[in-house]
């Protein structure tokens, strides 16, 4: 799932906390670890981060945040959830949702997600705004495929994938909108599109 760069860093330091303390952080470690100025945003970004699957928190005991393993995918169910949307122009902070959306395929045993398309910069292959894409959660690419792309640790934005030398050319498919490109060191893959889902009603 796309997180900014400033949500990887508050991960970073707290699995880096927790592995030197054996203990978690309070709020105001983060905020001096950090450098944030305001406990409100360190809340705002543990909430996120809790939000997406990435953080459990209990109530009930102080120091009670913790980093949630990913190394094991989670297995399919009926619902995906439906993490935000994700930007089909100039590209935008994913913002994830709380919703989920009920499916009858079977995807198998791959880790997929939903999101929300918003923009109209993949309207020659029939993904315009408002549509859902089904998004399997990977790292790596093929040249041509249709991707979720994350530019600069912050902006993510759907586009076809092209590797070209040191660069990485992110190609709409509107022949109004020009490609983005950018070095292949600022630019994370996300996931790729299995397919797409379009609500009529």
């Amino acid at each position: 799932m796309a997180i900014t760069r400033r949500q990887k860093e508050v991960l970073d330091f707290l699995s880096g906390f927790t592995q030197r303390k054996g203990y978690s952080p309070s709020y105001e470690e983060i905020a001096a670890g950090l450098g944030l100025n305001s406990l409100a945003t360190v809340h705002k970004h543990i909430t996120n981060l809790h939000n997406k699957g990435m953080l459990q928190r209990s109530h009930n005991r102080s120091r009670s945040i913790d980093v949630v393993s990913q190394r094991a995918p989670k297995k399919f169910t009926d619902r995906l959830p439906l993490m935000g949307r994700i930007a089909a122009g100039k590209p935008v902070e994913a913002i994830e949702t709380a919703e989920s959306i009920s499916l009858s395929e079977i995807i198998g045993s791959r880790e997929v997600f939903a999101l929300e398309v918003h923009g109209d910069s993949m309207r020659d292959e029939h993904i315009v705004n408002g549509d859902y894409v089904l998004v399997e959660r990977t790292s790596s690419a093929r040249e041509g495929e249709i991707v979720v792309a994350l530019v600069d640790g912050a902006d993510a934005t759907l586009k076809r994938f092209y590797k070209e030398g040191a660069v990485v050319r992110l190609q709409p498919s509107n022949s109004e909108m020009a490609p983005i490109y950018a070095p292949a060191e600022r630019v994370m893959i996300q996931g790729k599109v299995l397919g797409m889902l379009r609500k009529y009603a």
